[in-house]
């Protein structure tokens, strides 16, 4: 499981499959605690993920280890798991949550709700968004296709342009220096 943000700490959380974790994940990370001045990011798999054949994903606990092996060193990164599959429950109790430019689309799409109000009742519960880019998806100001609802606290992530196009699926087709845990 997770541990949520304290009194004492801001604490983020950056929801994904990471299957495999890639040196974009781990940059992203990286700048979302220090643009925002985060005291830890948590790295978060869920149990079963939204939008994806957990099927077809390497087992759960391995792509844990390979995130706590992340952490190793880096005492501000952790990583957990979750019930919880809409980012809106995921993100509760947390300061901000960490999400690329693909991932905020699918957090706007209210079909993943079951409609536009239980949508907008769900992102009403969301902390500071913090947000990377990732070609070809537009951000907040390109389109208003990706403006946030009024009320949502979005901030762009001033993220290193090479890794925009970094991938689990390129890793996992043999591109790994794009790898992040190397073993």
């Amino acid at each position: 499981m997770v541990e949520h943000s304290r009194d004492d700490e801001r604490v983020g959380v950056y929801p994904g499959s990471f299957d495999p974790p890639t040196v974009a994940h781990l940059h992203l990370a990286e700048v979302a605690r220090e643009q925002l001045g985060l005291d830890r990011v948590v790295l978060v798999i869920s149990h079963d993920t939204l939008g994806k054949d957990d099927d077809a994903l390497s087992p759960i606990d391995d792509r844990v280890a390979a995130l706590a092996r992340l952490g190793e060193g880096r005492p501000w990164l952790r990583a957990g798991t979750t019930p919880h599959r809409l980012l809106a429950d995921i993100a509760e109790g947390y300061d901000a949550v960490v999400l690329g430019a693909d991932k905020w689309h699918q957090l706007l799409d209210p079909a993943w709700y079951g409609g536009a109000a239980e949508r907008d009742d769900a992102l009403r519960r969301l902390p500071t968004v913090a947000l990377a880019a990732r070609p070809p998806w537009p951000l907040p100001g390109e389109d208003p296709s990706a403006d946030p609802p009024e009320g949502l606290e979005v901030v762009v992530l001033d993220t290193d342009p090479a890794h925009h196009h970094v991938s689990a699926t390129a890793v996992r087709e043999g591109r790994d220096d794009w790898r992040a845990d190397p073993t």
